[in-house]
């Protein structure tokens, strides 16, 4: 359904793509991540037919983009990371009388169709308010609402969720999720948690180059690393953290963190773990209240396979 090959696209001295080529089969949530600055958006771009690649060629439903004709855009829902709209509009009469509009939707079945996707978007309420009014989340929302308003069979999503609020992740997620088959998504994002809960194949890529392209349990099973968890007791966490300095120069150990009362180890040996760790934090005489291997996170492979997670000479 999605498909590019070699794509390269230059800022100045920036190399923004460096010879990307990926594959996005029908029906599919493809979880499309990286760093900051690693090429999602502008991949984005020139999927929707906003910018050009410099070299390399792309195709959406076996059709080449800049060549295919305008119909295209007709099986091409976009959601862009910061959506524009006019303020002045409502947000019904926006989706119902100018977006409907441009895909052939007639007066009927725009109405229909606002009707349905504001209220999929939890905006049912506020479709007579005037989108300047709007908070970042509500056009987010009514963003999304405007890529799905002619139900296409491909939807590009740059940082669907990043502007909502905990309960508004969870349900435009699920609308995501009951988006499954019928419409194949590419979503773009840095919240890793999100694309572990609803996507099915999972792309990283790093320095314009797709790194790793894997099906997200065949991922986690190949690159995720052994992980253990230490939880101590008391609020004072100094002696955890004097601990976890050490660790982090043990050959071992390959990447430390820690959050509250709780130390992150990921490790590539685990019988030395087991045998060296434990003694270890007993003999600094810190209160343990568990010690566990714990199932790695896609945030761990992400990590490794960028590169953010690597012991370096310096043992950071």
């Amino acid at each position: 359904m999605i498909r590019t090959e070699g794509l390269v696209k230059q800022f100045g001295s920036v190399r923004a793509l460096d010879g990307l080529s990926l594959n996005v089969e029908k029906g599919v949530v493809y979880g499309f991540l990286g760093p900051n600055g690693a090429g999602k958006t502008t991949t984005m771009r020139i999927l929707s037919g906003l910018a050009r690649p410099d070299q390399g060629r792309a195709w959406i439903l076996d059709r080449e983009i800049g060549k295919a004709g305008a119909d295209l855009r007709f099986s091409i829902g976009v959601l862009p990371e910061e959506p524009a709209f006019y303020g002045w509009m409502t947000a019904r009469e926006y989706l119902r009388d100018f977006i409907a509009p441009m895909f052939g939707l007639d007066k009927a079945q725009a109405a229909r169709n606002t009707d349905e996707f504001l209220g999929r978007v939890g905006l049912a309420e506020a479709g007579k308010r005037r989108i300047a009014g709007f908070s970042r989340g509500m056009r987010q929302r009514l963003g999304l609402a405007q890529a799905l308003i002619h139900r296409p069979e491909v939807l590009l999503l740059d940082e669907p969720v990043s502007a909502l609020d905990p309960a508004g992740r969870k349900e435009v997620l699920e609308l995501i999720e009951s988006l499954r088959g019928d419409t194949t998504i590419l979503l773009s994002t840095h919240i890793l948690a999100d694309v572990e809960r609803v996507c099915d194949v999972i792309g990283i890529i790093s320095k314009g180059k797709l790194i790793i392209q894997e099906r997200r349990e065949d991922l986690l099973a190949r690159y995720a690393l052994p992980l253990y968890e230490v939880e101590v007791d008391g609020n004072d966490n100094g002696e955890l953290e004097a601990w976890l300095e050490k660790a982090r120069q043990l050959p071992y150990v390959s990447n430390v963190s820690m959050s509250n009362s709780t130390a992150r180890l990921l490790v590539n040996n685990v019988e030395l773990v087991q045998r060296d760790l434990l003694s270890s934090l007993m003999s600094e005489n810190i209160p343990i209240r568990s010690f566990e291997m714990v199932r790695p996170s896609l945030e761990d492979v992400f990590l490794r396979l960028t590169g953010s997670g690597e012991r370096t000479d310096e043992g950071s």
